[in-house]
């Protein structure tokens, strides 16, 4: 039964304050995820209106019970919800439609999304990632990285799926999408022949403009989270993120050679980076040549304690610039920020601001790698260098780490225009002997402690203030006004 909307009004977006409550302790010794909860919605009845903030605002919607949905945690639901995004995909010419998850267990395989569309959860709503592999269909590798990740061969396609799309919401009052993950897990530390492809995700958009995942938990996902690609015209907010911090490869937000993104108001539990900014693998990133650029991360909070809570690469050769992120909170994590790349990846990474980060319990505050590996196959370049220019930290604290900074450029191709200013770094009690090792860089300090290495010369502190500016300039993404969207969801 199809439903029509009754109203719609401007509202202009007001960020969500970061929280950080004593309750983190106990999330990072979960072993795993059973269901989590993040910041409260508002209070939603099935029978009642149902509100929302979103870029765009739907004609028309419909219940994944109007076309056989059962929520018990049992029943196979994957043909419901694609019949129900198929059927709904015919008003995308006339205001577009609204798919309402009801609460309950949904248990489904992938589904393919559609344009003007709205995928809205209840907050008593989970979707369950089916279990049985073979419901998973197979789609060819990314062309920017030319093989799978886990196998040569193709990929499982993502739990939420789409390609070439315009206008795609996928939003709730809090509902979760569990991935049931360790399935997944256990085949990729079994032998190789237990996984013939790469791992699916939870939710993947490719070539898609006007992208919204907002207020939703995701948890245990088979390996990535989230992954915007070729992309532009994005915004990710009010998400939490929980996975078993030993979980393999199970990144939360990952934007792939995409353009105009903003990522904000985010809760983040991970075996992997927080947030890993990518652009392609090798002769492959390079062949395609697709940047991520324009990129906002703020207000993001994250538990990673083997991973970076802000990574830039390691698959970055397609280029990677303009990448502002500011308010960012690490708690017990393997590094603050760290840029990955290596011999071969060609690419670029130039232009990236971070400021107003707090730090406490870390391994490193910062990290730079020049040589990574991890090659997509035998025929990259090794005459391929990447070029790592303009990389600017300001006005951060940190507290009980083990060493400051470890940067490693290359030999031949040393990373330049560093510039970190105003950073008070606190050692642990049991903190390596050198603060910061540094080869091949280049660059300015002011106002560092303890000292840097003498190849980022210092400024004397006096200069601190009008070192390693953050741009003034908003990008459009930041901009962006959002909608109030109202619908009344009827009787079953």
């Amino acid at each position: 039964m199809l439903h029509s909307a009754f109203h719609q009004m401007e509202l202009s977006t007001s960020p969500l304050k970061t929280q950080v409550i004593s309750v983190l302790v106990a999330v990072v010794l979960l072993v795993s995820v059973s269901r989590g909860e993040c910041r409260k919605g508002r209070t939603l009845e099935e029978n009642s209106d149902l509100e929302y903030s979103a870029i765009s605002c739907r004609a028309h919607s419909a219940s994944v019970v109007d076309f056989g949905g059962v929520g018990d945690g049992k029943t196979e639901n994957t043909k419901a919800f694609q019949d129900a995004v198929n059927e709904l995909s015919k008003y995308g010419s006339d205001g577009g439609a609204q798919l309402f998850v009801p609460a309950g267990k949904w248990l489904t395989s992938s589904f393919s999304l559609t344009s003007h569309f709205t995928l809205f959860l209840h907050r008593d709503a989970v979707l369950l990632a089916s279990q049985d592999i073979n419901q998973w269909p197979v789609i060819k590798p990314l062309p920017s990285y030319g093989r799978g990740r886990d196998a040569a061969a193709g990929r499982y396609t993502s739990l939420i799926f789409g390609t070439n799309l315009t206008d795609v919401i996928i939003t709730g009052d809090n509902g979760t999408i569990d991935g049931q993950g360790a399935l997944w897990w256990q085949r990729f530390h079994g032998s190789k022949g237990n996984l013939k492809y790469t791992r699916p995700y939870l939710i993947e958009l490719m070539y898609t403009d006007g992208i919204q995942i907002s207020n939703l938990t995701l948890l245990n996902s088979p390996s990535w989270n989230l992954h915007p690609v070729y992309s532009r015209n994005i915004l990710i907010q009010g998400i939490t993120i929980l996975a078993p911090v030993r979980s393999p490869n199970t990144d939360g937000i990952n934007p792939d050679s995409c353009t105009n993104t903003r990522i904000e108001d985010c809760y983040i539990v991970s075996g992997d980076d927080c947030v890993a900014v990518k652009s392609g693998w090798d002769e492959y990133g390079i062949a395609y040549g697709m940047p991520t650029k324009h990129l906002v991360i703020r207000r993001l909070t994250c538990i990673s304690p083997y991973s970076a809570v802000i990574a830039l690469g390691s698959e970055m050769s397609g280029g990677i610039e303009d990448v502002r992120a500011e308010d960012i909170l690490a708690i017990d994590s393997e590094s603050g920020v760290r840029i990955k790349t290596g011999i071969g990846r060609g690419g670029y990474v130039k232009d990236i601001y971070v400021r107003g980060m707090t730090m406490k319990t870390m391994k490193w505050a910062f990290w730079m790698t020049g040589n990574y590996g991890s090659h997509a196959d035998n025929n990259y370049d090794p005459k391929a260098l990447p070029v790592i220019q303009g990389i600017n930290y300001r006005d951060m604290v940190a507290e009980n780490v083990s060493m400051a900074a470890r940067l490693e450029g290359i030999s031949g191709d040393p990373f330049t225009g560093i510039c970190i200013s105003n950073v008070t770094i606190h050692l642990a009690a049991k903190a390596k002997k050198v603060p910061w090792t540094c080869t091949d860089v280049e660059g300015i300090s002011s106002g560092v402690t303890p000292t840097p290495c003498s190849s980022l010369s210092d400024q004397g502190p006096e200069k601190s203030a009008a070192l390693c500016d953050f741009p003034a300039e908003s990008l459009a993404i930041e901009t962006l006004q959002l909608q109030k969207c109202s619908y009344r969801m009827n009787d079953p």
